[in-house]
């Protein structure tokens, strides 16, 4: 496999803490390359930050590294969403495209976790991996339907992959699956219809 030199590497980071005024505050706040951040107004006002994660560019393609940190402080909470699904398309040399998401939550800090979810186009090979570290009395709410595969049209297909891990701050968990640690509670919010024929 060969990486192509036209292949993108990108990190968005997003940390949120309490403002003092029982809001929630995001000093670091920083889209990148194809992963960029829109601050959004929600229901809940100042007390939850929300943000949508936008699509700059087609991406991921074949060769892509991108990556998504998210820290929410002790007391903060963030929503997190997106504009529209994320679709991973085939690129040149056969490398697979890499989208990384590390996820911590502080002591009794909420993150709600719900872009939509990752499309692997017919013949895209992409890997999807997600670490999410929970303190003690963090909730963290997540959409469980992150990877879908738009089609299949025949043996030339590449499978997408799905890798999780969750644990404990300092202490990774398992990487066979996501399951809720003892430190704090990780929710599934009810699942909605998977992408199918390039249609939700």
């Amino acid at each position: 496999m060969t990486v192509p030199a036209s292949a993108v590497s990108a990190t968005a980071r997003i940390t949120a803490v309490p403002d003092g005024r029982g809001g929630t505050a995001l000093p670091l706040f920083a889209g990148d390359g194809p992963l960029a951040l829109r601050r959004v107004r929600g229901p809940a006002g100042p007390a939850v930050a929300e943000v949508a994660v936008v699509g700059a560019m087609a991406a991921p393609l074949g060769g892509d590294r991108l990556r998504i940190t998210v820290e929410v402080a002790e007391g903060a909470s963030l929503r997190v969403g997106s504009a529209a699904a994320t679709v991973s398309l085939p690129g040149r040399g056969g490398a697979p495209a890499h989208y990384d998401l590390e996820l911590r939550a502080g002591p009794g800090a909420q993150l709600d976790w719900r872009p939509e979810p990752l499309v692997a186009a017919a013949r895209s090979h992409l890997l999807l991996t997600t670490r999410v570290e929970l303190a003690a009395g963090a909730d963290h709410l997540a959409d469980d339907r992150p990877l879908r595969r738009l089609h299949r049209s025949g043996p030339a297909d590449r499978p997408g992959s799905r890798r999780s891990r969750l644990g404990r701050p300092g202490r990774p968990g398992p990487a066979s699956g996501l399951r809720p640690a003892a430190a704090g509670r990780l929710r599934f919010a009810a699942a909605r219809p998977a992408c199918r024929g390039g249609r939700g």
